[in-house]
């Protein structure tokens, strides 16, 4: 039925031809007849790049010589009683075109990975059967024909006055340039020299975004799985990296326990080789964890993004660095865009942006091309009179949310052993438009594996209250 009614909208339903043919295949019908129609239908797209009137294609039906007498008048007659029902909702018609298509991929797919499996199929290898079955589960309609200006012009003032979701930061200034953290399909990039602080940032917004309530993606291809966990320990129980590992068993087991008991969100970790993943692998692994764990990130971290490799370009072509990278760039973006989610990675500086507390996008390393794609670019400043003063420098260098004049630069404290970063009061913040820092007074909290707990004051939007986590002797 499915079949038939899919054909007959193809023929008399510009509308629908426009948003579905693309991603209609001949192997996707099973009656014979109706893929000879189709076969003939998609032969004249191809050649006239427009859809056939019922009468083209009754014509172009004829001058096939791979018909008999019988298979002729079946066919015809096929074509004769085609009708479509103007009552049926077309964006119903469109969803149920989409499940059609999803089901006879998957079934082709499962039939041909038997085939490779058994040995009978020569062309692929078992290597192959992951993204064979991903591509098929990740078939997907796009039925929007885009923004008409003149008629839209109702929902397009919806869209203006409708409140973003964002994914909020633990760190005020953080809030404030973004307008309220990062939005869905969006790319920011943190910007520093080696050992400047861009995991760091990055561990902490995944603990702090967990904390939240929000499931978190990080991707690793620089420190193993478990490396980066440790790290988000030591920040989420506000001890030093040392003292995770010399904490005692059953602590660390009641710690973890409160945490988990604490948010609704989940946090997964997983490490690639370097150099060896690029995004069609990030796909297939955002399949496995929802068909396997129901788990869909609202915030991916990628570490890094110049040592992540490209889906598109290979070989020769990856010696131009700014060609490499910013594919790299675009295809990230585009995984933001195509899971919903913001994408937070990173990348360095040059050699000038070494020691510089003043740089800027021309301090990009290997590609100008990042600059282009990103929505956001913040870049991570560190030197001996900052690390001294336990601070960290931010500098935007992109902003597509909000005013590069406002809050250019600022500071924000940073514990690089207990990997956190955190608000300075605002006497900190005076004198950072001429590059200096004023020493944070406000006295850090002190934690001990015993009834001594970590006080962290509240503080703004998305802040994660560790006093509650971890109150005294709750735990012990």
């Amino acid at each position: 039925m499915i079949e038939k009614t899919v054909l007959a909208n193809l023929i008399f339903n510009e509308d629908y031809f426009r948003k579905v043919y693309p991603y209609i295949k001949q192997e996707y019908f099973d009656d014979n007849g109706l893929k000879k129609i189709f076969d003939t239908y998609s032969g004249y797209v191809d050649e006239y790049k427009s859809p056939p009137s019922i009468e083209a294609l009754k014509i172009s039906l004829d001058k096939r010589k791979d018909l008999n007498e019988d298979a002729y008048k079946g066919i015809m007659s096929e074509v004769d009683n085609m009708a479509v029902d103007q009552n049926t909702d077309f964006d119903w018609l469109v969803k149920e075109t989409e499940k059609f298509c999803q089901d006879k991929d998957l079934y082709n797919s499962i039939r041909k990975a038997i085939l490779v499996i058994d040995g009978e199929d020569k062309e692929m290898d078992k290597g192959s059967l992951p993204e064979l079955l991903s591509n098929s589960l990740s078939i997907s309609f796009d039925t929007s024909i885009g923004h008409d200006y003149l008629e839209d012009y109702e929902s397009r003032y919806d869209f203006y006055h409708k409140k973003e979701e964002r994914i909020p930061f633990d760190i005020e200034l953080l809030n404030k340039i973004t307008k309220g953290g990062l939005p869905r399909k969006s790319m920011t990039v943190l910007l520093a020299t080696t050992g400047g602080g861009k995991s760091l940032v990055k561990c902490h917004h995944a603990a702090s975004a967990l904390m939240m309530g929000k499931n978190v993606l990080y991707i690793t291809m620089e420190m193993a799985e478990e490396r980066i966990s440790e790290r988000i320990d030591a920040n989420m129980m506000d001890v030093t990296i040392d003292e995770v590992s010399e904490m005692p068993r059953d602590v660390y087991n009641k710690r973890m326990e409160r945490i988990k008991g604490k948010t609704t969100g989940k946090l997964v970790v997983k490490e690639y080789p370097t150099g060896s993943a690029h995004t069609g692998h990030f796909r297939h692994l955002l399949t496995e964890l929802r068909m396997k764990r129901n788990f869909k990130p609202d915030v991916i971290m990628i570490d890094y993004l110049n040592i992540c490799a490209s889906s598109r370009v290979k070989g020769a072509a990856a010696a131009n660095s700014y060609t490499l990278v910013k594919s790299i760039a675009e295809e990230i973006r585009g995984l933001a865009m195509e899971y919903n989610c913001a994408v937070i990675t990173s990348s360095q500086f040059n050699r000038d942006g070494y020691g510089n507390t003043d740089v800027d996008l021309t301090n990009t390393s290997e590609s100008m091309g990042i600059t282009h794609t990103a929505d956001c670019i913040l870049g991570l400043i560190t030197s001996e009179e900052l690390d001294g003063l336990g601070q960290l420098m931010i500098k935007q260098l992109k902003n597509r949310w909000g005013d590069l004049s406002h809050y250019r630069r600022f500071v924000v404290g940073i514990d690089r052993a207990k990997m956190q970063i955190y608000d300075l009061e605002d006497s900190a913040q005076r004198g950072i438009t001429q590059g200096q820092a004023v020493a944070n007074s406000m006295p850090k909290p002190s934690v001990s594996f015993g009834d001594d707990s970590p006080v962290f004051d509240k503080g703004q939007i998305g802040k994660v209250n560790k006093k509650d986590l971890f109150s005294a002797g709750e735990l012990m």
